[in-house]
């Protein structure tokens, strides 16, 4: 396993692009901190994000990882030309000619992109740690620790959604293609679900019972937007008489259902690469 990640590694940290990417990525998720110094002050109203509770524990848990989960674009590039590398460069056929099977092949991936999901959580942590510590009003530990379900959830998304790139690159050889056709997968999922939403169950939530199995859906539902959670937002809502029923846990059938599709994907990137004539 460590060979195989060793030599993952090396590709990537060689190639200027997805190195660029890679820090990019790590940089930005770092940013999250500067939501703290928000302030608008426009006449009589006035918000400083770090008051309203936005690093409050354990919430800080929630906000962070959605918004963290935001960014995944960049890596999911890295992943993604990492396999269009792989075909443009000859090293796919190198690694089989050097004596790598092709099953170990996608293992080396897939080892890569859990551990590109599992570096992104711990940095998650950390930072969210750090800005609780000094921002929340809370700070008794079984509350600091509490609701951690948000970074599996992370962590699961990350995993389910670099597969799908895996298994994109695979599929399409060229980034650009693969890219543009994770756009286009993620338009006809916004079609089916309006479909679904407007036109056969427009009175009732009998569509999510179908949707939430759509690939990309599942991984967007395991982490609900946090921001109707906040307290300033939830009065403005009572004040106009909108009534919030949005379900914000993490459940085991949503983690269920990504860990599945992840086994899907990485079963069909084996199988194309132990069918493909390369």
């Amino acid at each position: 396993m460590n060979r195989l990640l060793s030599i993952e590694l090396q590709k990537i940290w060689k190639n200027r692009a997805s190195k660029v990417l890679t820090i990019t990525y790590f940089v930005l998720l770092t940013f999250i901190a500067l939501f703290a110094a928000i302030k608008f002050d426009i006449g009589p109203f006035k918000l400083h994000l770090a008051e309203e509770g936005i690093f409050n524990f354990p919430y800080i848990w929630h906000f962070n990882t959605y918004f963290a989960a935001l960014l995944k674009i960049f890596l999911a590039v890295v992943i993604v030309s990492m396999m269009a590398n792989e075909y443009s460069y000859g090293t796919l056929k190198q690694n089989l000619i050097d004596g790598m099977s092709k099953k170990e092949f996608i293992q080396s991936k897939f080892i890569t992109v859990v551990v590109f999901a599992g570096i992104s959580t711990l940095f998650i942590f950390i930072v969210s740690l750090i800005l609780g510590l000094i921002y929340s009003s809370f700070n008794e530990v079984s509350i600091i620790f509490s609701d951690l379900e948000y970074l599996l959830a992370y962590f699961v998304k990350l995993v389910g959604f670099f597969s799908f790139c895996l298994f994109l690159g695979i599929l399409i050889k060229r980034s650009a293609f693969a890219l543009g056709f994770l756009l286009f997968w993620n338009i006809i999922e916004g079609i089916i679900i309006g479909v679904l939403n407007f036109s056969i169950f427009p009175d009732d939530d009998t569509d999510r019972m179908f949707t939430q199995f759509l690939p990309l859906e599942s991984m967007s539902n395991l982490l609900v937007e946090p921001i109707t959670r906040l307290k300033i937002v939830k009065s403005i809502g009572d004040q106009v008489g909108i009534e919030n029923l949005k379900d914000y846990g993490v459940h085991p059938l949503g983690i269920t259902i990504v860990l599945v599709w992840t086994a899907i994907f990485i079963f069909l990137s084996y199988k194309i690469i132990k069918r493909r004539d390369l």
